[in-house]
């Protein structure tokens, strides 16, 4: 006995394991390398080494998420010291699970330095301050949207309401500013978000948006609206059918990638991988 776990290196001859939901960030992690899917997904390996860019990014999430649950508490709003404190919990507590890999001249001094500027925009944004009521921080929402495949299961960043409308918004870190065209392009998930929120107000009118702040050494924070398009909705959906079938036809490969493979948690699977 070494006492080493011996990883599973392709996708067994059994059926995979059962799921009674689908999220969309499976799909579109199936899309990305079906490969990555299985070793996540059904074979439930650990992520070992994570990308110090995502781990920033959640962080950041989660000191937003405190920002708006103090907010719908009816709490004023949370200062810089109580935001870092949310970003630097949620850090830790990742480091303690996967080790994180440092981009090229990066270290954790640069990594407080960027945590700090975004914080400071965001506060200072109109993204702090939303319009209306807030119905939902972390919202779940979980529904049957397409026969035959499991339920789609949604956490929704944010939930707002006027009387005109409910707002959904999604909230990114990007190395860059997005546009007009970009959001557009990125807006699937909000649309299929949107069939499960309309069911909290039937026949109201939906605001979809991605709230986006850069990771840059001047951080930006913007918002991005996405058009309500049934039919792209009904092209999605279409979408979502056809990767579930291929997941339960065990369709499992990998999917090299210049963008992906680097940061990639599966990398040492992935090369014993023998098809």
């Amino acid at each position: 006995m070494t006492g080493l776990l011996e990883l599973p290196t392709q996708p067994p001859v059994a059926h995979p394991k059962k799921r009674d939901y689908i999220s969309y960030s499976a799909i579109s992690t199936y899309q990305q390398c079906p490969l990555k899917y299985y070793y996540k997904y059904i074979a439930g390996l650990p992520e070992e080494v994570v990308s110090s860019s995502l781990i920033l990014g959640g962080a950041i999430h989660s000191a937003a998420e405190f920002h708006f649950n103090q907010l719908m508490m009816g709490n004023p709003a949370p200062d810089q010291d109580m935001l870092l404190s949310a970003f630097w919990d949620e850090w830790h507590e990742r480091a303690e699970e996967v080790e994180i890999r440092f981009g090229k001249n990066e270290d954790i001094n640069k990594i407080a330095e960027m945590a700090d500027r975004i914080l400071i925009v965001f506060q200072q944004s109109e993204l702090a301050i939303p319009q209306g009521q807030i119905l939902g921080v972390e919202e779940q929402l979980r529904s049957e949207l397409i026969p035959g495949v499991p339920d789609l299961l949604a956490r929704i960043d944010l939930i707002t309401e006027t009387d005109a409308n409910l707002t959904i918004t999604d909230f990114k870190t990007s190395r860059s500013r997005w546009n007009g065209v970009q959001a557009e392009d990125s807006g699937e998930q909000l649309l299929l978000y949107s069939e499960l929120v309309k069911q909290l107000a039937p026949g109201k009118k939906i605001r979809l948006e991605f709230a986006v702040i850069t990771k840059t050494a001047t951080p930006v924070a913007e918002r991005w609206p996405v058009t309500y398009d049934p039919s792209r909705i009904a092209r999605t959906r279409q979408v979502i059918e056809r990767v579930w079938n291929a997941i339960e036809s065990q369709t499992f490969y990998p999917a090299p990638s210049p963008m992906s493979c680097g940061g990639c948690p599966f990398r040492d699977p992935c090369r014993k991988w023998k098809g």
